[in-house]
């Protein structure tokens, strides 16, 4: 069914346009037209003002709805998590699975399957296909990282990652829609990076305390990112540049950020926006736990409890773990204390992570041919309506 949103801004990911209608058909975007050219008998939905913008895109997304990844890696977890942060704008996402054992992550993997390739058949793969909205791939954070900045990450499960797993993660790379791997180099050689990346995974640097020459040699084999700056990684020095220091230098490479004001204070946060070299650009992530979209005030990873307070999420003795973050609050930090322009900040949560995901064709933008993932956002950045494939799912 085809339809046009008119009476609204759009925002296309690239540039704004007045005055203009939002054609859809079939669940994708047909293109930002003026109502004059639109077709004669098409469905007009007439909006009383706001924005139309791209659903976000997250690829940092370990629970939400009350669950967890870790706990049961499994299509349906995927769906809850999926469906929790739909709410907060995000209509695409990468269930992340944080370091585990290696039947964790086999099932991570066939659930990511189970979710992205409905009817397709994978070798290996038992897991029937569901097709469900919202879940883009997998990100698997772990367990190739380093000791030295596990965070709240399991030090017994961390390990360095043998030809069996390197087999394992290019033969995922090759089957799902995304595969995003955050690892150390301490845990992961050049050569093991440049066959992932050969093999089509987004291979991201993390929980690593090597310094500037390990970074920058991770990056020339294909790493294409870093795993929320600042946090469990090597920090910038006057004589060691440290992966922070390599990834502001590294133009090649993106990186997520965690904007909650807790995971890296404003004043740093803006120092990076200042010096990061590009084109790689820095985007927002919500390394949210199953927190999102509940009240509850405390869970269980991998058998260790995390406490809630305060939009923090600790381990008992004060390491943070994870975010109590979603997608929109992060936008309207950058709009309100960042200071940054607020299409430049819609950018960070759905252009930058579909551009780094080589999906920008596809989501987090309204361009002809995407996905019809689409917000409706008022003057405060408060969400009015979100149509996921077309789909009106928040009225």
């Amino acid at each position: 069914m085809s339809f046009a949103l008119i009476g609204a801004e759009i925002f296309d990911g690239d540039s704004r346009k007045t005055g203009h209608a939002l054609l859809i058909d079939a669940g994708r975007v047909v293109g930002v037209l003026p109502p004059g050219q639109l077709p004669e008998a098409v469905e007009l939905r007439a909006l009383d003002g706001g924005l139309l913008a791209p659903g976000f895109v997250d690829v940092q997304v370990n629970g939400g709805g009350g669950v967890m990844l870790n706990d049961a890696p499994e299509a349906a977890t995927m769906e809850a998590i999926a469906k929790a942060h739909l709410p907060f704008g995000t209509t695409s996402l990468l269930p992340t699975l944080i370091t585990d054992t290696p039947a964790h992550v086999r099932a991570a993997i066939a659930a990511a399957h189970a979710c992205t390739a409905p009817g397709v058949a994978v070798p290996g793969v038992a897991v029937p296909g569901v097709a469900v909205p919202g879940v883009a791939g997998l990100h698997l954070e772990g367990p190739h990282l380093s000791v030295a900045r596990k965070g709240a990450h399991d030090p017994s499960l961390i390990r360095a990652m043998s030809d069996e797993d390197l087999a394992a993660l290019c033969e995922a790379a090759q089957t799902l829609p995304s595969l995003y791997v955050t690892v150390a180099p301490e845990s992961v050689s050049p050569a093991q990076i440049r066959q992932l990346a050969a093999a089509g995974a987004v291979v991201s640097l993390g929980h690593s305390d090597c310094g500037y020459s390990a970074a920058s040699a991770a990056y020339d084999a294909g790493a294409k990112a870093a795993t929320h700056l600042f946090n469990a990684m090597s920090q910038l020095s006057n004589r060691e540049p440290g992966m922070v220091g390599a990834l502001l230098n590294e133009g090649r490479a993106f990186a997520g950020i965690i904007a909650d004001g807790i995971h890296v204070h404003p004043a740093t946060l803006r120092v990076a926006l200042a010096a990061k070299q590009g084109p790689g650009r820095l985007f927002l992530v919500s390394d949210a736990m199953a927190t999102i979209g509940t009240d509850m005030r405390s869970f269980t990873l991998n058998g260790r409890e995390i406490l809630r307070e305060n939009g923090r999420l600790t381990l008992a003795d004060g390491t943070l773990a994870g975010a109590d973050l979603d997608m929109i609050s992060a936008v309207r930090f950058m709009v309100d204390v960042m200071g940054v322009a607020r299409d430049e900040a819609l950018r960070m949560a759905a252009t930058y992570p579909a551009e780094l995901l080589g999906r920008a064709n596809e989501i987090g933008t309204l361009c002809p041919g995407a996905q019809a993932d689409i917000l409706w956002l008022g003057a405060g950045l408060d969400i009015r309506r979100i149509w996921q494939r077309g789909k009106p799912v928040l009225q």
